[in-house]
């Protein structure tokens, strides 16, 4: 087991679950020294249960979720059953995809707090990679937990129905007004100068989308693998399955827009 110590009350523990999706695994955070919370218990992996168990020993007040994604949540259940902390997090929208495991002992909404004498959760409910999708603003160490809503190495994918681009880009930008110093993402290491990298992201999709413009444009009419292989020319073709997903989500976001209409499985450019 490795433990990262990140700063005077942030650990990250990252489950044996790498894969394409993942990157190098799943993020587990431990925040505080005597009243532990848990942030994303991930997949229900028992050698990684058993190791956020060990760092936390009885000290585990609560266990909080980002989302409810089947590398993020599905540890909640078996660390609840272990130590009886309370699990908090969101109920998705949609079914699809989602950990069927998942039950909440107490709801979260946007603003909530969560307060311990060592420190101060604020939560901040940011749609749009799952409808239920929350992130973490510490005060202490003014830094974020990011979850998926922005990961280090990679753009996370928005999969309609749950997963939303207008959403997306608006919880990007609900960010902002923190100002904080770090991100500690679902995957990866901690990222600096947040503000800078939720421009970033704001940027690329947008530049996507102008893709996803210029082909509607340029064929009229078209289906979802026509538009891939333009919009995603960019990417390893191996990708573009992936890459579908969030090119719905463009495409609901102009049609929501009345820029652009679905007719059967074609798309068309309104303008």
């Amino acid at each position: 087991m490795t433990i990262t110590e990140l700063s005077p009350l942030v650990r990250r523990i990252t489950a044996g679950n790498s894969s394409v999706f993942t990157g190098p695994g799943t993020n587990t955070y431990l925040v505080g020294k005597e009243e532990i919370t848990v942030i994303d218990p991930g997949p229900a992996m028992p050698d990684h249960i058993e190791n956020i168990a060990k760092a936390c020993g009885d000290d585990i007040k609560q266990i909080l979720v980002t989302h409810t994604h089947p590398d993020h949540s599905p540890g909640a259940k078996l660390l609840h059953q272990r130590t009886a902390a309370p699990v908090m997090g969101m109920y998705a929208k949609y079914k699809q995809n989602q950990d069927k495991t998942f039950k909440a002992n107490r709801v979260l909404t946007d603003g909530d707090e969560i307060k311990e004498f060592e420190y101060n959760l604020k939560v901040i409910h940011t749609p749009g990679h799952a409808s239920n999708h929350l992130c973490f603003y510490l005060e202490e160490e003014n830094l974020i937990f990011s979850g998926d809503h922005i990961m280090e190495g990679s753009t996370v994918v928005i999969g309609p129905p749950d997963g939303n681009m207008k959403e997306y880009l608006d919880s990007l930008e609900k960010l902002k007004p923190f100002e904080a110093d770090l991100l500690a993402p679902g995957h990866g290491n901690l990222m600096k100068d947040p503000n800078s990298v939720v421009d970033w992201l704001v940027s690329h999709r947008m530049f996507r989308e102008k893709k996803v413009v210029d082909a509607l444009t340029e064929f009229s009419k078209a289906n979802l693998d026509q538009l891939v292989k333009k919009v995603y020319d960019d990417v390893d073709e191996r990708l573009h399955g992936i890459a579908r997903a969030s090119l719905l989500a463009h495409l609901n976001k102009l049609i929501e827009e009345d820029k652009a209409v679905s007719k059967g499985e074609e798309f068309h450019w309104k303008g």
